[in-house]
């Protein structure tokens, strides 16, 4: 005799979008690998015991899944997604150890310099930081790994560091900022006008790399696989152009170096390749390349100024970068620039 039916699950896309996402990847954990399996074939219509035989998995496991899954579904997504409704629910045990308060103080210790605690190492690990909580008293006891999960609980990663630059100060930012930001939303009544406006900006020791062997294409139920071994050919250097009015990457460049003399080739051929165009505008960062004596020449060229540009390093416009940055921006040029480093789409691209 047949028991009662199980009840029914149904499925929005973006539930079964996210259950099929988390059987397919690699880095899945089984147990909630099985779960997601175990909730799609309940959604075909199978009965616990038929799921239970088409996974090898115990009928109770299937049925408690089943309603585990129909009571998180009250819950949006927005608030519970759906990996985290696979998870096991929180257990009753020993309680904490380690109270708030303490745990306040070993935050404030890992964002500490280990130096400060006349430390010989450049950054903490969960052995050190074991070791200073203890010696500091804020728990009589213990492990490093302890320590690292609480470090990991916190989002504390003091085993890692990324670089910052610290810009200049310019007292012309804000001013720069609101022309560039004008010119923004001018270029398309530029573009309607024949002006273009650029934004460029360069993409340096990028690896070469051909796959040793071809790679295997998707399948259902497999995703597309990549060859792991490749063939290193040395690094390029990428110089793209972001047409700012329309959106799209025009006269990319692409060589072994970035010099003053591939930038400023790389502008000659921007200009060349739409040479009815009577105006441009471009926005770039403020490196060194951008502001060379090969673009002034370039630029003083293109817009007929035969004035005597000087001495790089002691005279007239090349003296500095200074001196050539405002030649650059003169707006009476054909091609006037606006070195800023915060509103480069390019960069942003």
């Amino acid at each position: 005799m047949q028991g009662p039916k199980p009840p029914v699950v149904n499925l929005s896309q973006a539930e079964q979008a996210a259950l099929e996402k988390l059987v397919n990847a690699h880095s899945t954990a089984q147990q909630i690998a099985l779960r997601a399996r175990i909730v799609l074939a309940a959604e075909q219509g199978l009965n616990n015991a038929q799921v239970g035989r088409q996974l090898q998995a115990g009928v109770d496991m299937v049925r408690q899944w089943r309603q585990r899954w129909l009571a998180g579904q009250a819950i949006p997504l927005a608030d519970l997604t759906v990996e985290d409704r696979l998870q096991d629910l929180p257990r009753a045990g020993k309680p904490s150890a380690i109270t708030a308060d303490q745990l306040c103080q070993i935050t404030a210790l890992a964002c500490e310099k280990p130096e400060e605690s006349e430390r010989p190492i450049s950054q903490w690990s969960g052995r050190e930081v074991a070791d200073e909580i203890m010696q500091r008293g804020i728990v009589a006891q213990i492990s490093a790994r302890h320590a690292a999960r609480l470090l990991k609980r916190g989002d504390l990663k003091p085993h890692l560091i990324r670089y910052w630059l610290t810009p200049e100060p310019d007292a012309q930012l804000d001013a720069k900022i609101a022309d560039i930001n004008t010119l923004y939303r001018q270029a398309p009544a530029l573009a309607a006008q024949g002006e273009r406006t650029i934004s460029s900006d360069e993409m340096m020791g990028v690896q070469a790399l051909e796959r040793k062997h071809p790679g295997l294409p998707l399948a259902p139920g497999k995703i597309e696989r990549r060859e792991f071994e490749y063939i290193r050919h040395g690094t390029l250097s990428f110089m793209i152009n972001f047409d700012v009015a329309t959106g799209r990457v025009v006269t990319p460049s692409c060589g072994p170096t970035r010099t003053e003399a591939d930038f400023a080739d790389h502008i000659r051929r921007t200009i060349e390749a739409d040479p009815a165009t009577p105006k441009w505008h471009f926005v770039t960062d403020n490196l060194n390349t951008h502001q060379s004596e090969t673009l002034v020449r370039y630029v003083a060229q293109k817009s007929d100024v035969g004035d005597d540009l000087g001495v790089k390093g002691e005279s007239g416009i090349l003296q500095s970068l200074v001196t050539r940055a405002a030649f650059l921006a003169d707006p009476a040029h054909r091609m006037p620039w606006r070195p800023n480093p915060r509103l480069n789409s390019a960069e942003m691209y």
